[in-house]
């Protein structure tokens, strides 16, 4: 709720508690008035304090009364009196007293104490007891003496002595018999046994002074229990949680059907004590006592039922009150949650772009915007039941109804605005819709027009008949001509002025630019045929070079975003000028077509071959157009099985754990559908008409390609689903819907395709982009593709790598991989082991990484279709930082070396082909460099060695200097690994490749690098075998790979001319046969030159590792 609604709120739910406690003060009033009435009527003692005495009528009232209206106490016979405790006796007589007082306050007593059958001791000592003990106002004490004559007499002279002391405390008749009690006291205020005609029963008595006094009790407990439940409900805090409103209402309830059980049973009980008051009354029209009581009981029901009423009245406001309270709290949120949703409907709208420039955009927008629509009109029936509800309150006299109305209106009014702004948008998206079915049909008419004068054959125009037919094509293609063409663009922007933007007009202008053309031409091409048709002159034999194509159907590609590529070629020689023949300025009209399946190009013309320039705007609009399908086509994917996992309608036909493994089937295909829809299909569109511009396009998304990786990661786990569940009835119904003539299989095969596509493409667009501007970032991008291809290869081998125990990841980035043949020996301390089988050589796969080596044994497991998946069992692992090569072995050149730890172990590889092994060995190469670079560079910052470096035993100078990248080849030729068995003379001349470990010996006088840090500079070591490289002219004797992005490759026998050095080792290597420049690493130089006592340079031959010849054009 809002402050302002909540101010409301509050300001009526505190008008609405003012008539509570209105009620609630009543009924504290009526509590009062019966609190008021019960202090009076009830006794102080009760009965059952003195239940046991009475019982035993120690004393008792029977109601009599004598002179003056004094109430008559009787103390008949009892021989235990003298026992009865003085606190018991006084308790006795208080009680005895306050009955008739609070009845009538003031009144006067009698006691009649009847001792005829006791002596003067026990009646002395019983007028002692009474004159101590009796608290009333005590007006007269008749004492029936002994009848004997002994104990009267006693009495008489004992009385006659202590008549003083008795007479001073109260006064005391001594009466001789019954007969004497009739002078003080009528007849008929007296009991039977002492000759009166007062009807009285003690027990009865006792009975209902019990039920008196526990019924005033029961309405004091009553009025005490309304009371306190009426404060709670005053004082009951209202909160905001429905579920504690709800248990006030249910609990309070249940406090007052409680109540008013417990008021009806008092009722009950008091109405039953009048009817036995009355019943007792009219048998005895004396007791006035009885009168009294049926009095005091008819009083305590009357003001009980005035409670109760006061209570009913203010429980029902109370109750009211929480009751329309909890119904607002539910409205409102009822009201809450409405307005959530039609605020997300209402971003949703606004996000809704209504600004399209394609069909498909509009179309798809008209499916977004009426799914929103039906959505919006889900909520807006829920919303209207709320306002339904909202006035139903409010005629229920509901005390927030102010603001109820209030909520009603704005959720009317929040459904209206909704409404409106959809059938807005709705409208200007069909009038978009509309505008560009008709753009649409202009640009296929035009399409229509070119391809029919394309395709006229020349040889019928030589006839009356065939110049006339194509009149004839040419006239019913006229009369098929949209509207929209000859309304004109000024017309048709005053028509769509509300939806037209610059996009739009844009595209509008560039189809009546295209009808404009298409129109010229048809006019050109009637003038011609309508001569050709009214003059019989020799027509001039048209060129056609390229007559063995034949007419294909129709391309899809044209549209107006491909710009000027309608062009046609004829060479007409207007008729009846024998000049223009040989004219050289003969007029021209030039065709090129795209054809679907191959897009060749097609002219008609002198020109027999199209201009690089054209050549390259055809690839690139293959590239565009064949990205648009690649969009569709994972839309279709996505729309037509993935997002149909969700329809309820299909969810029968899907299993349960499809659902959940959705993921697994498609992988990442959002994430690539949203790069290619989003982001490079407009960079492509962008580069239509300047091709050269794709390759930065391809650059500048480098990094966005890298999810094809995780996509080619996931395809095995996605084609063994699909393997499991390709039956389903579900793939079944959806390929229906969609009319796909394949499996979703096929589609999902998709993105793997697409990616091989882009480096074809961007090769056939390097092939006619040589020398002009963007050609470098083609290289680069194709570079990056093919790299990408690589890395993608890599990682799908990579996955499948079982048996190692650590995080694969803390390797590094997996730069190479490939099966070779392996021969391993080991020197561990004194003792040496060389592989038993040292002829026969291991088969393993090679990981290369960028911080180890792993060596693999590659294993084949039958999957369940009968194919074999590659598994790669882990073997061995080398860290690169105690990794050396030796590039060459004597005997074969596709074999070099790689050992560890200083040579205690050492791995002869044997690689399929030597570009094989040259690949690796540049890699290494390039990762050993980097480490002994950082080492260097690490040493330079600290400005001193590491001192607690184990370094091995200076080198002479000469073998300082040698290079750092060097062959090598052992001394026998027979394929055995043993690099032990070299004698030291070859050993002297063995030039290897070090690893930066950080503690290694040369080993058995090889005479190689120790990888302690800061020993070994490979910038400053110039080796004694090596040439000094200067600016020249060479030729290449082999080939060299392309490492890098500005490098470039070379061929064997290709003339290269060294420019310059960079600051980073390089030389700017310019390929005089290719026409191409870029950097080569001084060491890919250095390995090939070899013998400078003749004074040769060159590239030497990788086939011939022992050749030192090399050849200088």
């Amino acid at each position: 709720m809002g402050p302002a609604s909540l101010q409301e709120e509050e300001g009526e739910l505190e008008e609405e508690s003012k008539g509570e406690m209105e009620g609630y003060r009543c009924l504290l009033q009526a509590g009062s008035q019966l609190e008021s009435t019960l202090q009076q009527v009830t006794v102080p003692v009760s009965l059952k304090e003195v239940g046991g005495y009475i019982e035993k009528q120690v004393a008792y009232l029977s109601g009599g009364r004598g002179e003056d209206s004094s109430v008559i106490i009787t103390l008949p016979e009892c021989s235990a009196f003298s026992d009865i405790p003085e606190e018991a006796l006084a308790k006795v007589f208080t009680y005895l007293t306050l009955v008739p007082r609070t009845r009538q306050p003031g009144v006067k007593f009698i006691v009649i104490l009847d001792r005829r059958l006791d002596t003067w001791a026990s009646i002395k000592t019983a007028l002692a007891r009474i004159a101590a003990s009796f608290p009333g106002n005590l007006h007269l004490v008749l004492v029936l003496r002994p009848t004997s004559f002994f104990h009267r007499t006693v009495t008489d002279i004992g009385f006659r002595f202590s008549q003083e002391d008795f007479m001073l405390k109260m006064p005391v008749v001594m009466l001789s018999s019954v007969t004497d009690l009739l002078h003080y006291i009528d007849e008929n205020q007296l009991t039977s046994e002492f000759g009166g005609t007062l009807d009285y029963c003690h027990s009865d008595w006792i009975v209902l002074r019990t039920a008196i006094e526990s019924f005033a009790v029961t309405v004091k407990d009553i009025a005490q229990m309304l009371q306190g439940f009426g404060t709670e409900l005053a004082e009951t805090e209202l909160c905001d949680e429905g579920k504690t409103i709800e248990y006030l209402l249910e609990s309070h309830t249940d406090k007052y059907r409680k109540l008013k059980d417990a008021i009806r049973s008092v009722s009950k009980e008091g109405r039953h004590l009048l009817a036995s008051l009355e019943t007792s009354g009219k048998e005895g029209d004396s007791q006035w006592d009885v009168r009294l009581d049926w009095e005091t009981v008819q009083r305590l029901l009357s003001q009980l039922r005035d409670m109760e009423s006061a209570f009913d009245g203010f429980f029902e406001k109370h109750h009211l009150k929480l009751h329309q309270y909890l119904q607002l709290l539910r409205y409102e949120q009822s009201f809450q949650e409405m307005e959530l949703c039609l605020e997300h409907l209402v971003g949703q709208e606004r996000e809704l772009s209504t600004s399209v420039d394609t069909l498909a955009q509009t179309e798809q927008a008209l499916k977004r915007l009426d799914c929103l629509e039906s959505s919006a009109q889900e909520v807006t029936s829920r919303a209207q039941i709320v306002v339904l509800h909202g006035h139903q309150l409010s005629a229920g006299h509901h005390y927030a109804a102010a603001l109820i109305m209030q909520r009603c209106n704005e959720l009317r009014h929040h459904c209206d605005t909704l409404n409106a702004a959809l059938k807005a948008k709705h409208t200007r998206l069909l009038l978009t819709h509309q505008l560009l079915l008709c753009v649409g049909q202009a640009q296929g008419w035009c399409d229509d027009g070119a391809y029919l004068l394309a395709n006229q054959l020349v040889d019928k125009y030589q006839s009356k008949e065939g110049a006339q037919a194509a009149l004839r094509d040419i006239d019913r293609l006229l009369e098929l001509a949209p509207s929209l063409l000859s309304s004109g663009p000024d017309a048709l922007a005053i028509e769509y002025e509300a939806v037209i933007t610059p996009q739009l007009q844009a595209q509008i202008g560039k189809t009546f630019e295209k009808h404009s053309a298409v129109q010229q031409m048809i006019q050109s091409r009637q003038a011609c045929l309508r001569k050709l048709a009214d003059k019989h002159v020799r027509p001039v034999q048209l060129v056609a070079p390229r007559a063995e194509n034949p007419p294909r159907s129709k391309s899809p590609l044209f549209s107006p975003k491909h710009g000027d590529g309608l062009k046609f070629t004829f060479d007409l020689s207007l008729p009846g000028k024998r000049t223009s023949r040989k004219s050289p300025n003969s007029r021209k009209i030039e065709v090129i077509h795209d054809y679907q399946e191959s897009r060749s190009c097609v002219s008609y013309g002198l020109d027999g071959e199209d201009s690089p320039d054209v050549l390259k705007r055809h690839v690139m609009r293959e590239l565009i157009e064949t990205e648009r399908i690649y969009v569709e086509e994972l839309l279709s994917v996505l729309l037509g099985y993935r997002a149909e996992m969700d329809s309820p309608s299909l969810s029968g036909l899907l299993p349960a754990i499809l659902r959940s493994k959705r993921n697994v089937l498609f992988g990442n295909t959002p994430e690539i559908y949203n790069f290619h829809s989003r982001v490079f299909l407009q960079d492509l569109e962008g580069c239509l008409e300047a091709p050269e511009s794709v390759g930065a396009c391809f650059l500048k998304r480098k990094e966005s390609f890298q999810m094809y990786e995780c996509y080619c990661q996931n395809k095995p786990r996605s084609d063994a689903l699909w393997k499991q569940f390709s039956d389903c009835s579900f793939f079944q119904e959806c390929q229906k819907k969609l009319e796909h003539k394949l499996g979703l299989d096929s589609y999902l095969l998709k993105p793997v395709q697409r990616l091989t596509k882009y480096q074809l493409l961007l090769k056939e667009l390097l092939k006619h982009s040589t020398d002009c501007e963007g050609s470098s970032e083609l290289q680069e991008a194709l570079t990056a593709m093919l790299d990408l291809l690589k890395s993608v290869n890599d990682s799908m081998h990579q996955i499948a790598i079982t048996g190692y125990e650590g995080d694969i990841c803390e390797l590094g980035r997996v730069l190479m991989q490939g099966s070779f043949s392996v021969w391993i020996s080991h020197k561990k301390g004194p003792t040496r082991m060389k592989e038993l089988a040292r002829f026969k050589p291991m088969q393993r796969h090679l990981f290369l990484y960028e911080r180890a080596l792993l060596f693999c044994k590659r294993r084949e497991e039958h999957a369940g279709g009968g194919d074999k998946t590659p598994s790669y069992s882990f073997k061995h692992c080398l860290k690169m930082t105690a990794v050396g090569i030796t590039e060459n072995v004597k005997g074969d050149v596709k074999k070099f070396e790689i050992w560890y730890s200083g040579r205690e172990e050492v791995y002869v590889v044997q690689a399929p082909t030597v570009e094989v092994k040259m690949a690796w060995l540049n890699e290494l190469r390039r990762i050993l460099t980097n480490q002994q670079k950082l080492l260097r560079d690490e040493a330079n910052q600290h400005g001193q060695m590491v001192g607690h470096m184990q370094l091995p035993p200076p080198l002479s100078e000469s073998k300082l200097q040698r290079a750092s990248v060097s062959s090598e080849e052992t001394e026998s030729g027979r394929s055995s690994p043993d690099p032990q068995t070299h004698s030291p003379k070859h050993l002297h001349n063995r030039k290897s490749w070090p690893g930066a470990h950080s503690s290694v010996d040369v080993c058995e006088g090889l005479d190689g690098w120790s990888a302690g840090r800061g020993a070994f500079h490979p910038a400053d070591a110039q080796g004694e075998a090596l040439v000094q490289l200067s600016p020249g002219t060479y030729r290449a004797l082999a080939d060299c790979l392309q490492n890098g992005p500005d490098s470039i490759a070379l061929k064997c026998g290709d003339v290269i001319q060294l420019q310059f050095e960079d600051n980073k080792g390089r030389w700017m290597v310019k390929n005089l046969s290719g026409q191409r420049e870029g950097f080569v690493a001084v060491s890919s130089l250095q390995l090939v030159l070899v013998d400078t006592n003749r004074g040769n340079t060159g590239l030497r031959d990788p086939i011939n590792p022992k050749a030192r010849k090399l050849s200088s054009p």
